[in-house]
Order: C-alpha cells, then structure tokens, then sequence
C-alpha cells in the first residue's frame, strides 16, 4: 500500500505594473424622436458620423464595434388618460479601442463635436494590446510568493520542500487597474488623459511535498 506523502497547500499572489498602451472608450449614442422611424435614423446617422471622424483620426475599422442597439417608447402618466406615448428614444453603443495614447483627447473631442448632444460618454479604460509580457511577470511574482510561504511554513514544521504535486492558476487575470489620472482643461474644454501605470495580478495554488 503506497502511503500518502505529506503535503503543503499554499496560493501565491504577485502582479506587476507596466504603462498601458491600448485605450478602450465606450460611447454611447441617444436620440429622441416622435416616432421610431426617425429615432432609429437619427442614431444610425449619428453613429455614422462618430465612426467617420474617428477613421479620420486613424483609428482603425478593427477597433470599432457597435452593440446594444435598442428602440424603446417613453411613457408618460396623465390621470384621466393612463400611460400615453410620449415619443421614442433610440439608442446604441460604439467600442473604440485607441492605440496611440497621446492623440486621445483630440479624438474623443472629435468624436463628441460629431455626435452632439446625443453623444453619451459611458467609461474608458486602459491596459495593454498585448498583455503576456505583464502577465508572464505577474505569474513569476504569484510563483515566488507561493514558494517564500510555503519554504517557510516547512521550515517553521522541521521540514523541506520536495516536489510540486499540483499547481493551479487561478481562472484569469484581474483586469488592469488604471492608475490613470483624467484632467478637464478648464480654457479648452477638452480632456487629456495620462496613462501612469496599470496593474495586473496572478494567484496561483501550488502543493509541495514535504520531506521529513
């Protein structure tokens, strides 16, 4: 009968920081109107517009999607009268990834000038087009750290560390933390967005066998 090896179960967290470079923006669209026909239209038109200015300003077809488009009455309660129509509000949302960083007030200035007051800017955020280097490094960090505790817990029990008997990564990464600073400029109206540094973090659980 083979006997069951004494075990140390520990989990490992480490992250690691590098200056993003992909700029995610999710801009929203919203138009009211009498009817649906002219509410739709009017959102297919603004976006339209929004997409065309940001291809002038180099953004790429690839990094713009549209979901959520939605066509929905506005009610109004009148006594006497119960819910009434009171027009319909169309709505849809753009996904713009921008990879040059410092052209990013200048198009979501430009993107805003060509929406108008439909625009709805609903977030950004930032990370990394190709995040496996900052990953790979947080996984390096995440293995240090398991390896420091449990080393220590064995010798802290009079005991050494053998082999791995199981290592699992924890299901993805966490997403980046912008460590982003967004400013208005009070004269111009316009935002500048500064990168600073975003964070990625890995755990992992690792088991060791432990020698006598």
């Amino acid at each position: 009968m083979t006997e069951t090896p004494r075990s140390i179960s520990v989990t490992g967290t480490g992250s690691a920081e590098a200056v993003p470079d992909l700029l995610t923006l999710s801009i929203g669209v919203e138009c009211r109107r009498e009817s649906v026909a002219e509410a739709y239209s009017e959102a297919g038109t603004r976006s339209a517009a929004i997409t065309a200015e940001l291809r002038q300003h180099g953004v790429d077809s690839v990094d713009i999607s549209a979901s959520g488009l939605n066509v929905r009455a506005e009610l109004n309660w009148q006594d006497g009268r119960g819910q009434t129509v009171t027009g319909y509000l169309a709505s849809s949302t753009l996904t713009v990834r921008i990879r040059v960083l410092s052209a990013s007030s200048q198009i979501l200035a430009a993107a805003v000038a060509a929406g108008g007051d439909s625009v709805r800017l609903n977030g950004l955020s930032l990370g990394f087009a190709d995040p496996a280097a900052v990953e790979a490094r947080a996984r390096e960090a995440a293995w240090q750290d398991a390896r420091t505790t449990a080393a220590h817990y064995a010798a802290l029990s009079g005991a050494g560390l053998g082999r791995v008997l199981s290592l699992t990564q924890h299901t993805g990464f966490q997403a980046p933390i912008p460590v982003a600073k967004i400013q208005r400029a009070v004269a111009s109206g316009s935002l500048t967005v500064e990168a600073g540094e975003s964070s990625v973090t890995a755990t992992i659980g690792v088991v060791w066998e432990l020698l006598n």
